[in-house]
């Protein structure tokens, strides 16, 4: 590959000997010296992107200005908010929001020709791999088939996607497919893609050394900063548009410092961090801006762990966590595998271009917090956002919380906060409701534990919390315990070096006795891929409206994202997640409780089968090896023999298949002209749908399964797709017509238009109660244009392009929130869809809106980024009303986006143009 770098004006190109090989390479201080700034203590997450500027400076998309305005960044105390266009390495993907992306490409090619241009301009210009890892869902667990039988009923499910998928390899340039059963696409990206240090040949062709960085389709991309690799989630319509050439715009960002002291205590894990991090920035917000982790704390603290704290950047809101390059980031590289060249050239670029951190490491940072890792006790958080965080000691009773918020015995604000330290034992326990199930012995309460999933990208790469998993395993074993015969459990680790080191350690077989035998490698609960519990199970907790919980290893517990049901969702080390799957309860006091008894009747205590963390330590060491990483990554491309014999045919275009139902041809750039267009002022819209605070991605384009009864499943139905075929919403993201029918369909949202109603419902134009999708398509028929309001951080969570999508084929032109989270809004705008903020105190409860009152903005045809502009709102009563809104089209190139249609839009008519 051949990366095409600028003019370099400045003299920056300077030459780094390592070894026997020569690297042209882009120097900061060599900036210094030509008068460019004063660069030295900027923090190094934002160093890259300097770097970045000094590669790419050609005078037009990257200027001299632009590389000064860091300079300025320091001056200005950390802030200087310079629009800058920034050109990532590579792309990584998953296939969940992959196969949009490849169906958008594919698209694109068709539209191309329709412009009379060249397919073939339709590729990507930088490295992307998309990794098979969303897939596999958890039909069978808790026996030896588990593994194999999920494989292949993954494989019936997906045929059509993954040929599709292979057709792309085929089609595309620069664009590997890590078949399924490999791993998650994260761990695979820390353990073997991420180099920390990239090197290309450039237009001279010279080898030229750089900062690895990547833009991924999936939010928890952020976690190969934990190994000094800049990357963070973007939409897949974003991502495209990289892959493509064109390059992410943003602002320089603000970055907060997070300084770490002291060492983990004594029982305690990454986890338990790396939740009390998640709570303190949330608290402190960092929404839009990178956070960089420093302080002689870090000299505690394995990469493994830094990558869990990288991971969750999207739970704390921030663009990236950022660990910057030192002794432990070359001991990580040496660890996995990674060339001897490679960690020498890592180490030697660091020091030469002031990425390193040694111990006068001291930048400027915007703002700053700072935590003592001695003071870290085990915690969990839930039961509905990560940031609800909650020490160990406090959960059973902050569950008597839970219990009052979902029977409407508190209000739903006190609900919301129902985890708040302090105030978790104010209440008297409530009676809880209980059921029997059938044909069993048993009887389920509100609090029973119905899954317990080791599982995702979070934990899963991290050996010490495995280890320690594998221990309590096999402490409980020995004790005679087991898992309670109500809890599903799970284990699906990240890559397949796992399996390797708990078989090694002796550790697998104790977890297989207790339930937590291997169901797959891929995102299996975290993504909603728990599967269906027994159909016993699922009928006594529906039927008595038991509140059901799951506790899992992942980052993510939003409403109705786990399993249909469960009411509530729990985040948790996979030590803990052991233990509550022998617990079985959420009332049990895990700490002060016995949590199970021995078939004798003597009780068992928690810090009974908790192991040392000499214990942990001591088989890290002895089963984690260099040999492990090789052996399992040797062939990563290759895939088994299921993989191998998918067949596919090949094209420069793809052959549409019409009776498909997993992948069609979408509509965006079907009968498209040649200019774009201008942005109109909105009139005249209606609202489909008037939304609460911390709205998530999932709420408006959910990822699990569906019932017959939905509009998707209405439309698959009629499409003679059986019920038992349907697979989940996230598997048919390359079907336009599906995930429309989805959007605003998550069976927990609420439409405050309606009174307490759950689901995707709304008011028709008739007033009467329908389906969002109906409602839409109503509303589309007429001609009327549609907005939605929302209240603050709409669109967290999920990098899901799909939220945007679906958005945008709803007819909706405008989005009108209090705020909103990074990735949705570059989002909207990548769709065409203006996102606007209140002003002045203004919210929709203030404004008392109904739902019935129609919304005209204008402005829009002069508008300029971030520009505030009056809206007017007419009430059902007749009434008006005008306020002030602010754009959030936050730069010129995204003004440029709206008016072609969309960004992929934009970059189709540019490569039309140019063949």
């Amino acid at each position: 590959m051949t990366i095409v770098v600028g003019q370099d004006t400045s003299g920056t190109r300077k030459t780094l000997t390592v070894g026997d090989k020569s690297f042209a390479y882009y120097s900061i201080p060599a900036a210094e010296a030509a008068g460019l700034g004063d660069f030295a203590r900027l923090p190094a997450a934002l160093k890259v992107v300097l770097e970045n500027m000094l590669r790419f400076e050609d005078g037009k998309t990257v200027s001299v200005e632009d590389i000064k305005a860091f300079s300025d960044w320091g001056k200005k105390g950390g802030q200087n908010p310079v629009e800058i266009a920034y050109r990532p390495a590579r792309v990584l993907m998953q296939d969940f929001t992959g196969v949009p992306a490849v169906v958008d490409l594919a698209a694109m090619r068709d539209g191309i020709l329709g412009l009379g241009g060249d397919a073939s301009k339709i590729n990507p210009l930088v490295p992307v791999d998309l990794v098979i890892d969303h897939s596999v869902m958890i039909d069978e667990f808790g026996n030896p088939r588990a593994f194999q039988m999920n494989v292949d009923r993954e494989y019936e499910r997906n045929m059509e996607r993954y040929q599709f998928l292979k057709w792309g390899q085929t089609a595309f340039e620069n664009f590997r497919v890590v078949p399924p059963g490999t791993g998650i696409c994260h761990q695979v990206n820390l353990e073997y893609l991420a180099q920390t240090v990239w090197t290309d040949t450039d237009q001279k062709g010279e080898l030229v050394a750089y900062p690895d960085t990547l833009v991924g389709t999936d939010s928890h991309t952020t976690m190969v900063n934990g190994a000094a690799v800049l990357g963070w989630g973007v939409g897949g319509i974003e991502a495209e548009a990289a892959m493509l050439g064109q390059p992410v715009s943003m602002l320089i960002p603000e970055v907060v410092g997070f300084k770490l002291t002291g060492a983990m205590v004594e029982g305690t894990t990454g986890t338990d961090l790396v939740l009390k991090v998640v709570e303190m920035l949330r608290k402190h917000g960092v929404v839009g801006k990178f956070v960089e982790f420093y302080g002689e704390g870090l000299d505690n603290l394995p990469l493994a762990q830094r990558a869990t704290i990288a991971n969750m950047a999207p739970e704390y809101g921030a663009t990236c966590g950022f660990f910057p390059i030192d002794a432990e980031t070359l001991r990580y590289l040496e660890q996995t595998g990674r060339d001897k060249d490679r960690i020498a050239l890592v180490e030697a670029y660091a020091k030469e271009n002031g990425f390193w951190r040694g111990a006068d490491y001291d930048p400027i940072y915007t703002s700053t917090l700072e935590l003592d890792m001695g003071t870290i006790v085990p915690a969990i958080s839930g039961p509905k956002r990560p940031q609800d965080y909650l020490a160990l000691d406090t959960a059973s009773d902050a569950f008597k919380k839970v219990v009052s918020g979902f029977r409407g015995t508190e209000s739903s604000s006190a609900a919301q906060d129902m985890t708040s330290e302090g105030d978790v034992a104010t209440l008297e326990r409530p009676g809880l409701k209980t059921a029997s199930v059938e044909g069993q012995d048993y009887k389920l309460n509100d609090g029973s534990v119905v899954i317990a999933s080791i599982t995702s990208c979070t934990n899963t790469s991290n050996p010490y919390v495995l280890i320690g998993a594998g221990l309590v395993a096999k402490k409980a074993h020995e004790l005679g315990l087991n898992r309670k015969p109500w809890v599903k459990t799970s284990l699906a680790p990240g890559s397949q070096v796992v399996t390797e080191y708990l078989e090694a350690a002796g550790l697998q077989e104790h977890l297989d006795a207790v339930g937590f035998n291997l169901v797959g490698y891929g995102c299996t609960t975290c993504i909603g891929n728990s599967g269906p519990l027994q159909p016993e199970i699922s009928k006594a907790i529906n039927d008595a409206d038991l509140i059901a919980t799951a506790v899992l290893s992942g980052n993510r517990n939003f409403e109705g994202r786990i399993s249909p049901d469960v009411r509530a969702n729990y985040l948790a080390s996979p030590p803990l997640v052991v233990a509550y799957a022998l617990a079985g309860d959420m009332n049990i006091d895990l700490v002060n409780d016995p949590i199970a008894q021995t078939p004798e009747g003597k009780d068992v205590y928690l810090k009974d089968i908790w192991p040392t963390d000499a214990e942990i330590a001591e088989l890290v060491e002895k089963v984690v090896t260099r040999e492990a990483f090789i052996e399992k990554y040797a062939d990563v491309f290759k895939g088994d023999e299921k993989w191998q014999g998918v067949e596919v045919s090949g094209g420069e275009t793809y052959d549409w298949p019409p009776t498909s139902t997993y992948i069609q041809n979408p509509p965006y750039f079907q009968g498209m002209g040649k200019e774009a267009g201008t942005i109109s002022n909105l009139e005249g819209a209606k609202v489909l749908a008037i939304l609460g605070d911390m709205i998530t991605t999932d709420h408006i384009s959910p990822a699990g399964s569906f019932k017959d009864t939905t509009p998707a499943g209405k439309y698959l139905l009629e499409h003679q797709v059986p019920v038992r075929e349907f697979n989940s919403y996230g598997s048919r993201r390359g079907n336009h017509e599906v995930m429309m029918r989805g959007t605003f369909a998550n069976i927990r949202i609420r439409n405050e238009m309606l009174d307490g109603v759950e689901g995707g419902y709304t008011k028709g134009p008739d007033g009467a109660q329908t389906s969002i999708y109906d409602a839409a398509m109503e509303y589309m028929e007429a001609g009327t244009p549609l907005v939605i309001f929302g209240g603050e951080q709409y669109g967290a969570g999920s990098s899901r392009d799909w939220a945007a999508k679906g958005t945008n084929l709803l007819g909706v032109k405008a989005v009108i929130a209090e705020s909103f989270e990074r990735i949705h809004r570059s989002n909207l705008v990548g769709m065409g869809v203006i996102p606007f903020e209140f002003t002045g105190g203004d919210t929709r409860k203030t404004l008392g809106l109904k739902g019935d009152e129609t919304v005209s903005i204008s402005g829009l045809d002069n508008v300029t980024p971030l520009a505030e502009v009056p809206c007017t709102i007419t009430f059902g009563d007749g009434s008006e009303k005008t306020i002030t809104l602010k754009c959030r089209i936050d730069t010129a190139i995204e003004k440029e986006y709206v008016e072609h249609g969309g960004v992929l839009h934009y970059v189709l008519r540019d490569l039309a143009k140019a063949s």
